[in-house]
């Protein structure tokens, strides 16, 4: 089970070692390079052989054929639910598409900031051992679909049957999907991102994953032949801050729920005092046993923590250092909270706010930063989507109300050729 620790009894590095990530294995990055390199030189071949390595699964072929996409079927009740979701999912990203504006700054000069969606995308949907992660792939396609990005290409490992779920299958027709492939892995990433005989070669490269696909969209993305990527989205983590009339039964079971996603996924309670630090405590082992991924809530507890801390200032020092992915105030006082929290990938207020609930169904994108990302990344919106240019238009009033601040500038710096672009057009008004 995760420790129990009290904030004021360390000294500051000994805080700095609490708050500390998951250290990830050291041959992760070797193996990726490997991953990639294979894929690179061996195209499809290699992703057959991975496939059989590392799934044990000898797949036929690796695209999934129009005619199993459009005969996927689910229960009306899973299809109820996910309808739902993409109906929240839509509302939410149609609102924050960003809108070209025309501004002057002086008379005579204009500028229109243009946007335009990114031609191709890949979409990675982690998984495979009979868990779709339906609510990966809604995160991720319905605002590539909102902003018209032209082509999209799914990559999600195959079940142990062979197979991608009929729910993914469903998920992404009704989201416009109709090119996937069944690989997953560093991999995957590694065919979007250079491209193989079947699979296209994208522009950027969106979806979180574990610690091999995390490091392999990073390497990619590095490389002026590869992809870019959303962001660095590796293992979950949650933090939640509760006070001493938060309810230790919800607190256990938001904790549990992202302890569940992974052994390498970290969680952290943030609590005023030691009692409601051991209700939780004893919340956590009555409801642990009771769960299908029992083992890996475990092993995720293991380096997990309770942090009693009853000082305001500290609390928020450590939020804002830590900067997890979801935090969750569940206090009398959850409002007042966050002005002052400049680092999370994103908030849920109150008791009734289960983080839950943001996985799926509220509307917000679930795609967002981890290991200390957020203090300078973003969760996953429609601006991800596109790409950004300015048109600027200049008439004869403009280049005579800003030119000779522009030749002096470049004068300034030694640029000569620069200055002389602007002379010669004054002296041609002035013939």
């Amino acid at each position: 089970m995760l420790s129990v620790i009290n904030w004021q009894s360390l000294s500051a590095l000994e805080q700095r070692k609490c708050l500390s990530l998951p250290i990830q294995k050291p041959f992760v990055k070797d193996a990726v390079l490997t991953i990639i390199n294979q894929v690179r030189t061996q195209g499809d071949k290699a992703l057959f052989a991975l496939t059989e390595q590392f799934d044990g699964l000898r797949l036929k072929e690796l695209k999934i054929s129009s005619e199993k996409i459009q005969k996927a079927s689910i229960s009306s009740k899973a299809l109820n639910a996910i309808q739902e979701a993409i109906k929240n999912i839509t509302v939410y990203h149609k609102a924050s598409i960003p809108e070209e504006r025309t501004l002057s700054t002086r008379p005579g000069i204009s500028i229109t900031c243009c946007y335009r969606p990114i031609q191709r995308v890949g979409l990675y949907v982690p998984g495979g051992n009979n868990t779709p992660l339906i609510s990966s792939l809604l995160m991720q396609a319905i605002p590539a679909q909102v902003v018209g990005c032209p082509i999209k290409v799914l990559c999600t490992p195959p079940n142990p049957q062979g197979e991608v779920d009929p729910h993914l299958l469903v998920a992404a027709r009704l989201c416009g999907i109709n090119t996937i492939y069944s690989v997953g892995g560093a991999q995957a990433i590694a065919a979007m991102a250079y491209g193989t005989e079947t699979i296209p070669k994208v522009d950027k490269l969106f979806g979180p994953g574990n610690s091999y696909v995390t490091e392999a969209k990073t390497l990619v993305s590095t490389d002026p032949l590869g992809a870019a990527i959303d962001m660095p989205a590796g293992p979950s983590e949650v933090m939640i801050s509760a006070d001493r009339n938060a309810n230790p039964i919800f607190i256990a079971a938001d904790l549990l729920a992202q302890a569940e996603h992974g052994r390498d996924s970290q969680v952290i309670l943030l609590c005023d005092d030691i009692e409601i630090a051991r209700e939780v405590y004893e919340q956590l082992k009555e409801q642990l046993p009771g769960l299908s991924r029992q083992a890996i809530a475990q092993a995720s507890l293991k380096q997990s923590k309770i942090i009693v801390c009853p000082n305001f200032e500290d609390q928020l020092a450590i939020i804002n250092w830590y900067a997890p992915e979801h935090l969750i105030i569940n206090r009398i006082d959850a409002e007042a909270w966050v002005d002052k929290v400049t680092a999370v990938g994103t908030v849920f207020l109150g008791p009734w706010a289960a983080e839950t609930l943001g996985d799926y169904i509220t509307g917000s994108n679930h795609v967002l930063p981890t290991n200390g990302f957020a203090k300078s990344y973003s969760g996953l919106n429609t601006l991800d989507f596109v790409t950004r240019f300015t048109v600027q238009r200049v008439n004869e009033q403009g280049i005579k109300t800003l030119g000779p601040s522009a030749i002096s500038l470049a004068e300034i710096e030694g640029l000569d050729a620069h200055a002389k672009a602007v002379q010669l057009r004054l002296q041609q008004l002035e013939i």
